[in-house]
């Protein structure tokens, strides 16, 4: 069975993931999560420009709509608002339970998903969604 491409960068994204939530509780001591939120923006930014730099990616952003602009920066702010709050989450919680917690992302991506871009999904898919957000409820019951 060859997994199809999205998988495996899903996959990695979900492994990169784990290792943030872990590495920013360890470096998050001593330090205020909203400038820790600002350094973790800046080695974003410095690796990605030198990533899109070096694989010739870049082109210019004059060229893009202003549709494309408007939800570029939309979702710019909302990934800020994420960092912000996941940040100060781990401040004062543990990783192991902040981190299960945030992906309750997955449940609203699906919701807002089938809401706003019309995303079908099975009975099956759902059934799992009902399960990630039941397996987040069981994390924060105590």
């Amino acid at each position: 069975m060859n997994p199809q491409p999205w998988l495996i960068w899903a996959l990695l994204s979900a492994a990169f993931a784990a290792l943030t939530a872990i590495f920013a509780k360890i470096g998050i001591e001593g330090v205020n999560s909203d400038l820790a939120t600002l350094i973790r923006t800046v080695v974003i930014l410095v690796t990605l420009s030198g990533f899109i730099w070096y694989t010739g990616k870049w082109s210019n952003p004059a060229d893009l709509s202003s549709r494309t602009w408007v939800f570029l920066i939309l979702s710019g702010l909302a990934t800020g608002a994420s960092w912000v709050c996941y940040f100060r989450a781990l401040k004062v919680g543990d990783a192991s339970k902040v981190a299960p917690v945030d992906k309750l992302s997955v449940v609203l991506v699906a919701v807002f998903a089938y809401f706003f871009l019309s995303e079908q999904l099975t009975v099956k898919e759902w059934a799992g969604i009902a399960m990630v957000g039941a397996g987040v409820l069981l994390m924060t019951i105590h």
